[in-house]
Formats: structure tokens, C-alpha cells, sequence
């Protein structure tokens, strides 16, 4: 991975969120598919409610996460979202002061925002709470990998990195994140149910035919 320089970088427009979720923006950006660039936004979002829990103390604190975005993105975003892009005149917004935190992080490329969350997630006690923590966690991930790399990452290695970030208290069955391609950004989750009754269809259907 090339390293950057800090005289490289450019300024970080919302400090509270960090250089990383600017990033990601402006990979979101280059993506030439409007529907799959606006899914994309749409989980960045969530991810960044995430890491600024203070934007809940906001009245329209929705509204606040899509304005900061659009702030991110330099006002160049062209996507399908719940509230307009703010006019830049009307924003008068200064970016808060981050207290450093001198812990280290194992994957750079995730950032610190993934930790965040898997401290989260490790807190959940619903069972299926988790479960969809963990499928987001990953599709997240996978998202900041493709985003510095040009190498598709296999869900193995992410759902490995997730074990270890979390101290093995997260864990997801691996043959079924690959079997419903739980970790892709544009796939959404699917409920043992739906996947019963998805089989008895095909059984009842099997059964007609030999009848």
C-alpha cells in the first residue's frame, strides 16, 4: 500500500469525522452507477451516525448527517437521498476539536470508525441484533478495503479481522455469508424464513413435477 505524506493530504473538511470517512467520500463519488453510489452513501451514513453520536443531540439530526456529507463531498454529490443538498451559503459550520487518542490500530485502512462499531456490537445482547451488526461491520469493511485497493478481499479474511478486532466475541457462519454474499454492499439481508420458505416452494414445486 503507498504511503502518504502528511505535506500530501489535503484538509480534513469535518474533523469529527475523520480523514478516512473523507475518503470514502470521494471514492463514492468516482462510482459511475447512480443507484450503487447512492446505497453506498446511504451506508456511509449510518456509519457515520456511528462515530459522531453527538449529531443525535441535534433536533433534525437525520437531516444534519446527510448536510454533513454533502459538506464532506465539497457540495459535489450527485445521489438519491432522503433531504436536498444544502445551499454552501446556507452551512456556517466549524469543524470540532478531536481529543488525540494516542491507541493504535491494527488495520489502517479501516480506521478507527470499525473499531467503534465492533465495540458496539460486542455490547448487543439480541442475538439477531448482533448478527445484523456484524453483516454491516462486514460489508463496511469490505467497502474501506476496495476503496485503497484494487484487489477484491475474500469474506474469510474480513469475517478473520472482525474475530480479532472484537477478541473472538463476534462471529458470523462464513458458509453463509458467502452463500447469500452477506458482506456485498447491494445485498440485503435475508431471514432464515424467507429462506424456508424459499425451499419449501422449490419442494412443493419438485413434488408437482414428478406427480
Amino acid at each position: 500500500m503507498q504511503l502518504e505524506y502528511n505535506t500530501e493530504r489535503s484538509d480534513v473538511r469535518l474533523k469529527e469525522y475523520g480523514r478516512n470517512i473523507q475518503k470514502l467520500v470521494s471514492h463514492i463519488k468516482t462510482i459511475e452507477d447512480k443507484e450503487k453510489r447512492s446505497a453506498y452513501a446511504q451506508t456511509l451514513t449510518d456509519l457515520m451516525r456511528q462515530i459522531n453520536p453527538n449529531v443525535k443531540d441535534s433536533q433534525d439530526y437525520d437531516q444534519k448527517v446527510w448536510d454533513d456529507l454533502y459538506i464532506i463531498s465539497n457540495f459535489d454529490m450527485d445521489i438519491d437521498a432522503p433531504f436536498p443538498m444544502p445551499e454552501k451559503s446556507a452551512i456556517g459550520k466549524k469543524p470540532a476539536r478531536m481529543p488525540y487518542k494516542n491507541s493504535k490500530i491494527k488495520y489502517m485502512h479501516y480506521g478507527r470508525s470499525v473499531q467503534i462499531m465492533i465495540d458496539q456490537a460486542i455490547q448487543m445482547e439480541d442475538p439477531e441484533t448482533k448478527e445484523s451488526a456484524i453483516i454491516h461491520i462486514g460489508r463496511l469493511m469490505k467497502t474501506f478495503y476496495n476503496t485503497w485497493n484494487k484487489d477484491n478481499i475474500d469474506e474469510a479474511i474480513i469475517l478473520k479481522q472482525i474475530e480479532e478486532l472484537s477478541g473472538g466475541k463476534l462471529t458470523i457462519d462464513i458458509e453463509k455469508v458467502k452463500e447469500h454474499g452477506l458482506f456485498n454492499n447491494n445485498i440485503k439481508e435475508r431471514r432464515h424464513s424467507g429462506n424456508n420458505n424459499s425451499n419449501n416452494r422449490k419442494r412443493n414445486n419438485k413434488y408437482r413435477r414428478k406427480n
